[in-house]
């Protein structure tokens, strides 16, 4: 059959176009830029978009954190997220703040990455010592739809305070706290987060802080009574003014997405991830201490998607 020249560029056009039609973008939402999400997601999609044979296109975006990207999987604007692994557990459960709603039994984890501490930096001059001193300081709480507020506002049930209880309340995002603080706008910041963190450095190199211990009896009851919350140390001396180790509580990051993800698709994220190993703790100082194990198994708080866990059986992360 005699095809001419038009026609075969034509039908070039045709094939090109239906193979790049096939091309799935995934969308992560992560978190502010000066924390450890926005990296994280960026880290994960650069590894992702290297293997030459997958398809998909992985793509980051900035976001409130945790709760966010909870409603924006929930609702199809992101593919996968970087979630707190209380928010996850409860979102999966429906439980918490996430009673009225209801169960999200479609919730899916892929990996953990990082600790996350419940970190508290004070001024030097605020009279700040462990986290029972916050009230009536000024305080920021963080931004609504954080993960670091739900946790925060977790706490404030937990301890029977209320906004009323500061004298003053900010709901800053993680990128103007350190400024604010420094600017003596507000006396203590809160922030959960993975550590060595940009934004903690920041505030301790340009003013004189602290970090504050997280701990005492409420502490260990939460951490015994949850399966999400753990105790963590903040080493000392990774940060100016704070020499010393400080105890606190914390969680961990985990890539979440849904069951509607397709098992190879799953499969192939992972796989990405997991072989390149050695590469991917290198993009992010938080990451130096992963190892793959534990990256299967700490902080999973909703089920592995079927074709991550395909990947696992596979190489013998999971038996």
């Amino acid at each position: 059959m005699f095809v001419s020249k038009k026609s075969s560029i034509l039908l070039l056009a045709i094939l090109s176009f239906s193979v790049h039609s096939k091309i799935q973008y995934l969308t992560i939402g992560t978190g502010g830029v000066t924390g450890v999400y926005y990296p994280t997601g960026g880290a994960i999609c650069y590894l992702a978009n290297k293997i030459a044979e997958a398809n998909y296109h992985c793509e980051i975006k900035s976001t409130p954190g945790s709760i966010y990207n909870i409603e924006g999987i929930r609702s199809g604007e992101l593919t996968l997220g970087v979630l707190q692994s209380d928010w996850q557990y409860h979102a999966y459960q429906g439980s918490s703040r996430y009673k009225t709603i209801g169960p999200f039994p479609e919730l899916r984890s892929l990996f953990s990455v990082h600790a996350e501490p419940f970190t508290v930096l004070a001024r030097a001059d605020s009279n700040i010592n462990r986290f029972e001193d916050l009230k009536g300081k000024r305080v920021n709480i963080g931004a609504p739809r954080s993960g670091q507020r739900a946790t925060m506002e977790m706490l404030l049930s937990l301890y029977q305070w209320h906004k009323k209880d500061f004298k003053t309340v900010l709901e800053l995002t993680p990128n103007e706290q350190a400024k604010a603080l420094c600017d003596n706008r507000v006396d203590a910041i809160i922030y959960v987060v993975g550590h060595p963190n940009s934004s903690i450095k920041e505030a301790s190199g340009a003013c004189q802080t602290k970090l504050v211990n997280v701990s005492g009896d409420k502490i260990d009851n939460l951490t015994a009574q949850t399966s999400y919350y753990q105790k963590a140390v903040i080493p000392g001396g990774m940060y100016r003014g704070s020499l010393e180790d400080t105890f606190t509580f914390g969680v961990g990051a985990v890539i979440t997405t849904t069951s509607a993800l397709s098992d190879e698709v799953a499969y192939q994220l992972v796989k990405s991830i997991f072989e390149n190993h050695a590469e991917f703790i290198q993009l992010h100082p938080a990451f130096a201490q992963l190892k793959k194990q534990e990256m299967v198994e700490n902080s999973i708080t909703a089920p592995l998607h079927s074709g991550a866990l395909r990947y696992y059986k596979e190489v013998g992360l999971i038996k």
